[in-house]
This record gives C-alpha cells, structure tokens and sequence, in this order.
C-alpha cells in the first residue's frame, strides 16, 4: 500500500512538471492592438515559429534583422568587428526616415556636447534644445542569458514597422541603436546545447537535464571570460568594436540586458550602494526616472519586480557603469531565467515561467526606457553635456604621470585609454614634481621625470573615466560589494605611476598615433649568438615562437654585462653554435620573430661577457620545451581555466593542451612536462592525486593557482606545505558575533571578505619563478588564503610582513591585515626530480590584471629547466 501511494505521489508529480505548458499564454502578448506596416515581416513570419516556443540561433538573428533592414527605411545595419569564432558583430541604428538623410549631422552635433572646450554656450544649447537624443540598448552579453535576444527582434521589428504614437514619437525624436547580441559565441553554445537537450514534451522540471547546461556553460566567450567585465580593459574583439562603435555615438542612456536565476524578480534601476561617488550629482535621480517608467509597465501587466538591492554599479568595466562615466546613465535590468530557465520552468512558489514572458518582461522595459528617454530628452542631453564640463570634475588630481618604460605593460595602457578618447602628453623636456604621489603608499614627494614620459590631465572633458580609472583608491561606502573593490589601473598592469595636485606647466606634446613596443634586429649577422632581454614585455611569446621554429634556446640564470648594458636574469640566448642546422634561416628567422612578437633581438659577436656569466657558463641553461596541459571541465573554475587559456593561447601564442579532469586516471602524464591546475569547485580524488605526485617525482611541474594550490598542500598529501588559518580564540567567552541579529549577519560576514583588494607583495626576483617581475608587486587579493612560509619551501613572493602597509587599494579588515602579513602567495616546492608551484592569487585576473602574469608564463616556460 506503501509503495502504491508513493507511486501514485510520483504520477502526480510527474504530471504536474510534464504537462504541456502553454508557451505563448495571451498574457504575454505583444502591444495588442497597434498595427503595422504590412509590407514588413515580423518575427514569426520570417523564422515560422512564435517567439517564446524556440531558442533562435545567432546566424537566424541576424537573417531577419538584415531582412529588416532591408525591408524599413527607418532601420540600417552596421558591422563593428568578429568574435574570435568568427561570427560577425553587428548593430542596428534606427530612426525616422525624415531623420536617416542627416543621420551624420544628429551624431556630429552630438559628439559638440562631449568637448565643452570646442562649443559656446549658444551653440551648446541649441543643440541640447534640439538635437534627438542617441539612446543605446544592449542584449545577452552572457550567452545563457538568451531571451533578450529573442526580445530585440520583436523590438527591432516594432521600431520598423509600428505605426502607433509610442512608436513614433520614439523614432521622430532619437536615434535608437540596438547590439542584438553582445556575446554571439557564448549564446550559440548555449543555444545549439539547449536544442539538442530539449524534449517533444516540455519539461518545467528544474533539474531536467534540459535546464542544467555542461561546463563551461553559455554565459562566457570563446576563451570563457565574462564579457561584461571588459568593457574598460578591451581584452576581446567583442569589446573593441563595441566600444569603437560606441565612441563613435556616445549615447545619452545605455542598457545592459540580462538574467539571474529562475526564482528571482525582475531587477530594474536604481541599484545599491557602493556607488561611484565621482559621478554627477543627478545621476541617482535619472537613474531612478527609468526605474519607475519600467515598474509602471510591470504594474499594468502585473509583473513582479524589484529595485535598490542586490546590484551596485560601483565597478566601471560592467555595460551598466561604463556609459556612466562616459556621460550617460548606464543602466541594468535582470529577468529572472537564466539557462535553467529553458522555455518552462516551475518557481519555487509553483508559477511557471515561460521564456514568452521573459522576451515580453525585456520587451516590455525596452519600450518603457526609450519612451522615457523621449520623455526627458532636454534634461538628459543636458546632463551629458554637463557631465564633461570641469566643473563636475570631483576628483582631487590634476595630472597623472607614468615613466617612459618599453618593458612592461605601459604602451598596452596608453593604447587602452586612447581607444576611450583619453588625450595623453609625452614631456618635451625633463621636469620637476614638488608634490608627486607614488601608488605604492600615496606619499608625495619631489621627483624627477624625464623627457618623453607620459602625462594625463584631469582638466580634459572625459575626467570623470580619467579619475575612475587611475586613481589609486576609490572611496567606498560599503564593503559588500558585488564585483571588486579596487580596479587601480597602474596598479592592475604594476605600473611605475603617481599623481599630484599641483598643476604643471611644461612643453608637452599630444600623443597621437599607437604606441608599439620596440622591435627589430640590431646587426644582420650575428657570428656568435641572438640575446633577448627577458624583461621585455613579450619575450616570452617570442620564446614561443622560437621553441615553434625549432631552436635550441637557453636562458641566464645569473645577469651578465656586454660592455654596453646588462642583461637580467631570464635573458634568452639563442647560440648559433647550437644551432648549426639554422645557419641558412637564422637571420630572416630572428627577424620574424622580432617583427610579429614585438622584441628587440641583438646579435653577439662573442661569448665572453665584460661581467657576470659568460655563454658557456653552467648558468646559461638550455629550456626544455614545455609540453603544457591545462586541466579543464568539473571542478575546474572556468573563469580561471579561460584567463590561463587566453595567457598562454593567445597573448604567448605557446600551444597547449586542454584536458579534462575525468581523463587524468587513464591518462599517460609523461607526454607533458608541466601540469596547470585552476582554481576549483571541489577536490580531486586520492588515486589522482598519487598518480599526480608519481608524475612530480618524475621530473614534472605541477602549477597549482588559486584553491588548487591550497589543495595541493598538506590537504592533498602531495606537499607538506601549510595553508593559513583563522586562529583559534582560547577562551570559554562566548564571541560577541554570536549574538549578531539576522538582519546584520549579510552585513558582518560582509565586513570579512576580501572583495578583490590589491596587496603589496615582495618578490625574490632572484628565484627563476620570478625572473622579469619587479621586486615590489601588486597582487589581487579576492579571499584570505595564503601559504605558511616555511624553511623547506622556495617563497618567491610574500604579502608586506608589516600589517599597515600591506593594503594598497580596497578593502580588508584589520583582522586579515594581520592575518597576511608576512604570508606566501607565491612559491617553488621541489619534489624528486620535479617541482610543485603555487600561486594563491589569480595572476591574470580577467587578463587585465596582469602585472603578476610573468609569474606563469616562468612557471610554465622556465621553472621547468631550472
């Protein structure tokens, strides 16, 4: 009797979650009632099914929306670049066709407002007065996020072809431009998945295998980075055209289209604090006028919904706060879905959501903003011009000043900031500073610069992402943050950089044209061998390309002197005599590399150094190649796997592996020199791990990042290396946190966490681990683990072991201060005839936090013959 009514309990519910659902439920029609141009096709006529009953592939799209442009006169299209798949990254601008003929006329009047400096008052107002406003929205920057791309065809097709006075009076008073899809690749891997897991019966079961996407998912690019993080730091070619097309417009307002899991609201402005306090004053106040025109369409249709919680906008690289400091209201909606929402799914209060109503809820935002936009068009063309005025300039300096250095990582920052319209100065002359702020611990003091070194003023109309940008230190309201606390450029890249209040007055000159890093062949032959400093910003790529070519190529392992110049440890030295079967290529080969790599290469006549190790020494070792596999899918962090990816893949073009952590048992290791583990969601198993401690013991090198290298201590077995722990309070005290109330639990763990702070880390640059890193480096700190320094273990770098000096930037208790100080992030551990590294910090995080990314590449490329 039992099993018949748990039998009987299971056919219900099994009725209950596999029952046909209505998918396209009247509620959740489309502005009944309106009509439209009849020679136009709508969505559901092009594509032959009712947006809501399928996922559309990108290709499909985009089909329909060139066929729409070619259908309306109100509607163009415009390529702005290829994903790395090679799709194609268009946008749409539509407006009346009275408009379209003086189309360059509406964008140039509108750029006027962004350079105060180039407009008088008379001819500024006249423009706010008139000009149509440039409103931008953008869709599914995470592929798995895919509803509002089916949304912005019914969007798209509305602003064609709807013939009803919403419509009308959006297109007749601004330029609208809509990105279909920000993230085509990651949407297709979604989309091509869900349509090979989906059933003939929908499933609104959550945990079907329909709604629960495999690693890596949808939501990232091809190399599995979060494209809505990029928006500053132009890693991608989805953000490069993006924002070389969105500087081209500089709209008004800007959306960010989105999802968050399937048992959430609807999230619409304003949001929550941090906020960036450098922005205008009426910013809070605008942001808040969409929020209630997109809560009043919810209140008709009787959608939920929810505003100033859960989301701030305090980091600048989302596609909600970049436009804000670009002069515009950037703004962010989330609809709950996600890729378990599929095209059903059940809430946790028993409600079915559709993918129909998620496409109606952007659908119905998207209309609700424009019109607002319309609404306000005055006002917000007057904020725009406002906001590149110096008198809403609140930062404090009024000039940042980098050194001239060919090594690192300046000329990619300099590069950076041009594509964002940031006017940058090189000195004509060497000058003074009485009062310059260095970013190490913000103390001001004289110094001296150079001819030729780099000066960024404030007192230019884009002040607002000037100060965002580089300023050591944003204030910060609130610790619980939802991305980072610290995004400190010249801290990111560890840039030699300062500040000062004071204005300079020196000849400058403006740098106009992209910098590259030196290049070339310094002699055509080289009778003895071809030297490449390894400080060089891409030395190691041009050690690719080298092992790619064949040559035999040994690195220094103490510096030397030639008489002219020294050369630090790392330096690569390509040994003609070693390399005899080269003779005939070596010179056009060398020049190759130079060109494509961006290296200086110099040609010796002789192995005798002035000082220091000559060519022949014991200390000027060959480099093995690294046969390199990268361990991905479950547990692995995909977020981490795709930054070690995109390091090694494409910024040092060296070819690797990626493998799949279920291969590893069956796997013979010994075809791969060096083992990278990312950070993990769980543990590997103790088979594994022995059979990883054989492979070390062998002569390989395991790099172990982030959680796998607190895996791989004492917890794994594989090392005895010690990890930090919390101490333990030696009292029968009950703690005070004990009695903390439930409404300030969120807000005392908060206090706790380490949200992506940057640290001062000390490095032993003499440990090959570290060749070409500075001795000082500024770390990422995202948590409060650490290693234990101990005797038995090469520490490569440590935090400042004085607790006041170790915070540079963000946020950290004075707890965890103490608590790291003095620990390792960094370290060699030898094993048999191999080696075991750590890096606790994610040393290329988002791949623009990259000053610490050396660390891998040695670890990858020479650690391994050291």
């Amino acid at each position: 009797m039992r099993i018949k009514k748990q039998l009987l309990k299971f056919i219900i519910l099994s009725s209950f979650l596999l029952g046909q659902v209505d998918l396209l439920n009247s509620r959740f029609k489309f502005t009944p009632g309106i009509s439209y141009d009849l020679s136009i096709q709508s969505p559901k006529d092009y594509l032959g099914y009712d947006l809501g009953t399928e996922y559309t592939l990108y290709a499909d799209v985009m089909s329909y929306l060139r066929n729409l442009a070619q259908e309306s006169d109100r509607v163009s299209i415009h390529s702005y670049g290829k994903t790395h798949e090679k799709r194609a990254l268009e946008y749409l601008v539509i407006t009346s066709s009275s408009q379209r003929g003086r189309l360059e006329e509406i964008r140039k009047n509108n750029l006027r407002l962004t350079d105060p400096r180039t407009i008088n008052n008379r001819v500024a107002d006249k423009i706010i007065q008139e000009n149509p406003g440039v409103y931008w929205l953008s869709y599914n920057v995470h592929g798995n996020e895919a509803s509002s791309t089916e949304a912005v065809m019914q969007v798209a097709y509305r602003l064609a072809a709807g013939q009803d006075r919403e419509t009308r009076a959006i297109i007749d008073n601004s330029v609208v431009i809509l990105v279909p899809c920000v993230n085509p690749d990651g949407r297709d891997r979604y989309v091509y998945w869900y349509k090979s897991a989906q059933s003939q019966v929908t499933n609104a079961d959550e945990f079907d295998y329909e709604h629960d996407e495999p690693w890596p998912g949808g939501r990232t690019n091809h190399y599995w980075f979060d494209l809505n993080r990029d928006w500053v730091w132009l890693v991608h070619p989805e953000s490069q055209g993006r924002i070389a097309a969105y500087q081209h417009w500089m709209p008004q307002i800007h959306v960010d289209y989105h999802e968050m899991g399937f048992n959430r609201n609807y999230f619409t402005m304003p949001g929550t604090t941090p906020r960036n306090l450098m922005l205008p004053d009426p910013y809070e106040a605008l942001s808040d006028t969409f929020g209630l025109a997109n809560i009043a369409a919810f209140d008709k249709h009787k959608v939920m919904y929810y505003t100033r919680e859960g989301f701030d906008f305090f980091y600048p690289g989302y596609g909600s706060s970049y436009p804000s400091v670009m002069g515009a209201i950037g703004m962010l909606v989330e609809q709950g879905g996600h890729s378990r929402g599929g095209r059903a799914v059940k809430t946790d209060d028993g409600y079915t959501l559709t993918l129909r109503q998620r496409i109606f809820d952007h659908y119905q935002t998207s209309f609700a903003t424009l019109s607002a936009a319309v609404r306000n068009r005055q006002t917000l063309n007057q904020y725009f011009h406002d906001s590149f005025q110096e008198k809403t300039n609140k930062g404090n300096a009024a000039a940042y000043i980098f050194p001239d250095n060919t090594h690192n990582y300046l000329y990619d920052v300099m590069n950076m900031l041009m594509e964002h319209g940031i006017e940058i100065h090189q000195a004509k002359t060497d000058f003074n500073v009485i009062k310059a702020h260095n970013y190490k611990d913000g103390i001001a003091n004289r110094h001296e610069f150079k001819k030729g070194d780099f000066v960024i003023f404030t007192d230019q109309p884009r002040h607002l992402f000037i100060n965002t940008v580089l300023q050591r230190e944003m204030e910060i309201e609130d610790s619980i943050m939802y991305d980072m606390a610290t995004w400190s450029a010249p801290l990111a890249y560890n840039l030699e950089a300062y500040w000062t209040e004071n204005k300079l007055r020196m000849g400058t000159t403006r740098l106009i044209e992209k910098l590259n890093y030196p290049s070339g062949l310094t002699k055509k032959n080289a009778p003895y061998a071809y030297v490449i400093n390894w400080h060089q910003r891409n030395a190691p790529k041009a050690l690719a390309m080298l092992w790619n070519k064949g040559y035999r190529v040994r690195s220094a392992r103490k510096e030397f002197n030639n008489g002219i110049r020294d050369y630090p440890r790392g330096t690569l030295v390509i040994l003609i005599g070693r390399n005899q079967e080269k003779q005939k290529s070596v010179q056009n080969d060398m020049e190759i590399i130079a060109s494509t790599a961006g290296v200086e290469i110099e040609a010796f006549e002789t192995g005798r150094m002035n000082s220091g190790i000559d060519f022949g020494s014991g200390n000027m070792v060959p480099l093995k190649q690294s046969k390199v596999g990268l361990m991905v899918d479950s547990p692995f962090n995909s977020y981490t796997a795709g930054q070690l990816w995109f390091l090694l893949d494409k910024d040092t073009e060296l070819g690797i592996s990626r493998i799949r952590a279920a291969r590893i048992k069956q796997m013979d290791l010994k075809k791969y020199n060096v083992l990278i583990f990312p950070g993990t969601r769980g543990e590997l198993d103790s088979t594994i791990v022995k059979k990883i401690k054989q492979w070390v013991r062998e002569g390989g090198t395991l790099v172990a990042t982030e959680s796998s290298a607190e895996f791989f201590g004492e917890k794994s077995g594989l090392t005895k290396v010690k990890t930090v722990s919390l101490p333990k309070i030696e009292s029968d005290t009950i703690p005070a946190s004990a009695y903390t109330r439930y409404e300030d639990r969120a807000d005392s763990s908060g206090l706790k966490r380490i949200p992506g702070t940057a640290l001062l880390g000390i490095v032993d640059n003499s440990n090959p681990l570290a060749f070409g890193v500075p001795e000082t480096l500024y770390t990422l700190k995202q948590n409060t683990k650490a290693l234990e320094p101990n005797a038995n273990l090469q520490t490569v770098g440590y935090y400042h072991k004085n607790p006041k000096k170790i915070k540079v930037s963000g946020y950290i208790s004075i707890e965890n201060q103490k608590l790291l100080s003095g620990k390792v992030f960094a370290a060699v551990q030898p094993i048999g005839q191999g080696k075991v590294v750590f890096l606790v910090d994610n040393t290329q995080y988002r791949m623009f936090w990259v000053g610490p990314s050396r660390l891998v590449q040695n670890a990858v490329m020479l650690v391994p013959s050291m």
